[in-house]
């Protein structure tokens, strides 16, 4: 049998076929099939890349770096910032090429990228930045950090609430592949409507590794004829006030009508009589496949339970024509998602007035008892216990009892009083391990950093700022 001639370099150059990536490599290979997925359209465009790392996107500056050969080859400019707001302010600049004489590109791609304290710090220059709106062959991607655990932080994060205050599209992959897969379309919607789109970056993602099946065919974009083709997004000469109506009236409805087009909420599985339906995005999706396996759910099984899964891919705004697809006829839906409730509450909206509407239950249940939790994370086996409480007759396969009963005895042996804790430390060698020892009778602060840490340790480091 031949083999394949593999390179490492075909993270990032393989055209068609199967390549192995990384979340962060695929971060690295998006702006690449951008441009090439342009120039197939006969566009000359460039790309310009800007922000701060953090985790989960920590590694992310070092990865371009290291792949930029191939960002020169495909005239993709990486800027690192001095903070996340100095590269929101530089993205906003690559959309306002076209507005002058000279441009050199019929469009400039930016992408911000930031741990989610970055966001915060950035809102101001986001906001204004999202109302201009984009280029019609330009497009920016916000790709933000989120830490649900509080692993690397100093508050566990999550990013949908604040990109909705902003009134910014969130796209939600679940996997690797989706993290190419979204970031196309991410693109492609940002153009359409004319506003900045969201993609959350998880640790779960981002960390992980993946063969993905590449092709400058796919994703297939279609870009809604019934919706006026007219441009939404940035111009010369524009008040605030028309900003506003055009976000709201069109640029917001567009982006719906956009996540209509292209399946970004499809229902995954149905059922001849469905009386549950299952929502979930992102992580939680893949958690939520993997409490169905655990529980012995196939397909089948789903099916014969009467189960309809619904995988949200845009988790703000919420398409109402599917949200209403997704409900007709369910007796009550299960929202599965981490952190407060976005997709729940939208749901909750979209149905309410509506006739016969399903009891919809997630972060509560309906008699006010936590169902699943919206601090910390969600595990796979959470998902499983909700859902037992949620099927009329409990799990109804023996392999899923087993689960759960294995589940319960490991809690009831667990010895009482917290568990034991090591606290992190600095690495061998680390000059914080000297540099943080303070003087006889001086106090200190720690700040944003490996140094950190020092305010679990006996060194008069006793809070942060």
């Amino acid at each position: 049998m031949a083999l394949r001639n593999v390179s490492l370099d075909d993270r990032y150059s393989l055209l068609r076929g199967e390549v192995l990536l990384s979340g962060i490599q695929a971060l690295v290979r998006l702006p690449l099939d951008q441009q090439r997925r342009d120039a197939a359209g006969g566009l000359r465009t460039a790309g310009f890349i800007s922000g701060y790392r953090g985790s989960p996107v920590s590694g992310y500056d070092q990865k371009l770096r290291g792949a930029q050969a191939f960002l020169d080859a495909h005239r993709i400019q990486f800027w690192p910032a001095v903070n996340e707001q100095l590269a929101a302010d530089a993205v906003w600049g690559s959309q306002q090429v076209g507005l002058f004489r000279g441009a050199r590109y019929d469009g400039v791609f930016g992408l911000w990228y930031g741990k989610a304290p970055g966001l915060d710090q950035s809102v101001d220059a986001i906001r204004h930045a999202n109302a201009a709106g984009t280029a019609p062959n330009g497009g920016v991607l916000l790709v933000v950090g989120d830490d649900h655990a509080c692993k690397s932080s100093t508050w566990p994060s999550q990013s949908e609430y604040t990109l909705m205050s902003l009134e910014i599209p969130v796209l939600n992959p679940a996997g690797v592949a989706e993290v190419l897969e979204f970031g196309l379309l991410g693109y492609a919607l940002s153009r359409f409507s004319g506003s900045w789109v969201g993609l959350i970056a998880l640790t779960d993602s981002m960390d992980s590794t993946a063969t993905v099946a590449v092709d400058p065919d796919r994703p297939r974009i279609v870009l809604p004829a019934e919706f006026a083709p007219h441009h939404r997004g940035i111009r010369l000469n524009d008040s605030a006030v028309d900003q506003e109506r055009r976000l709201r009236d069109e640029r917001t409805p567009a982006a719906v009508e956009f996540a209509r087009a292209n399946g970004l909420n499809p229902i995954v599985l149905d059922s001849p009589r469905a009386r549950l339906g299952i929502a979930a995005t992102g992580k939680a999706w893949l958690d939520l496949r993997q409490a169905l396996s655990d529980l012995g759910i196939t397909e089948q099984v789903a099916r014969d339970l009467g189960l309809r899964l619904w995988k949200v891919g845009m988790s703000w705004p919420l398409d109402p024509e599917a949200t209403r697809r997704f409900a007709e006829g369910l007796e009550q839906i299960l929202v599965v998602e981490e952190k407060r409730p976005l997709i729940e509450d939208q749901i909750r909206q979209q149905l309410y007035g509506t006739r016969n509407p399903p009891l919809i239950v997630g972060k509560r249940d309906e008699s006010g008892g936590i169902l699943l939790p919206d601090s910390y994370e969600l595990s796979s086996a959470q998902i499983a216990h909700a859902l037992d409480a949620r099927l009329a007759d409990g799990c109804p396969t023996e392999r899923g009892n087993a689960y759960l009963a294995k589940l319960d005895a490991r809690r009831h042996t667990q010895r009482d009083g917290p568990a034991p804790v090591r606290t992190p430390y600095f690495c061998s060698g680390c000059p914080h391990n000297t540099s943080t020892r303070l003087p006889t009778g001086s106090r200190g602060l720690a700040g944003i950093g490996c140094h950190y840490m020092v305010s679990w340790m006996d060194r008069a480091t006793e809070t942060f700022t």
